[in-house]
């Protein structure tokens, strides 16, 4: 009986001295050489990895810029023949999400002669602008990438370049504006 009171003493007394100790080296903070430097530095440096990634600002998408951007893009797609002399890029792009898929969609209408009021309504899921029945848009408003829009209004031409010349014109639309 005597060694499991002193066992338990002995277990009691160790766990007690374990956690005030463990409680003590917790508000001490860092330890060894350097260590008052190191605690007193305000370091800029964020550990959220969120704020690791640097914000643009020059980010096209956002309301004043996109709607800037749009205002000078137009004349120049309607000196390119990309966009109708009567129409504007705001109004063109109004239900895309990013201006870059808006003027790939206008490119690529454009270069592989399609109606673009039936790839707007493919590649963003919203049909809107007029009778909509002589268009092959997919079943439902589920908005689809630009290339497999391409391919169900023109199955005979090559989706996957066209996509890719018409992002890159969008690009270069962007880059000539400023954007």
């Amino acid at each position: 009986m005597k060694k499991i009171l002193s066992f338990g003493a002995i277990f009691l007394t160790a766990s007690i001295s374990f956690l005030v100790g463990a409680g003590r080296t917790v508000a001490q903070g860092p330890a060894g050489v350097g260590a008052t430097a190191a605690a007193q530095q305000d370091t800029p440096h964020s550990l959220n990895p969120i704020k690791w990634i640097k914000k643009d600002s020059k980010n096209s998408d956002t309301p004043v810029n996109r709607a800037d951007a749009e205002k000078k893009l137009t004349p120049m797609l309607q000196s390119q023949g990309v966009l109708p002399a009567d129409a504007m890029a705001t109004d063109a792009c109004a239900s895309f999400a990013t201006l870059d898929g808006c003027l790939a969609a206008l490119h690529a209408s454009h270069n592989l002669a399609l109606d673009f009021r039936c790839l707007r309504a493919d590649v963003t899921g919203v049909h809107v602008g007029g009778d909509m029945s002589g268009c092959k848009v997919a079943d439902g408003d589920k908005a689809r990438p630009l290339n497999k829009a391409i391919h169900d209004l023109k199955p005979d031409a090559n989706a996957k370049q066209a996509t890719k010349d018409a992002e890159q014109q969008a690009k270069s639309d962007l880059s000539a504006v400023g954007a």
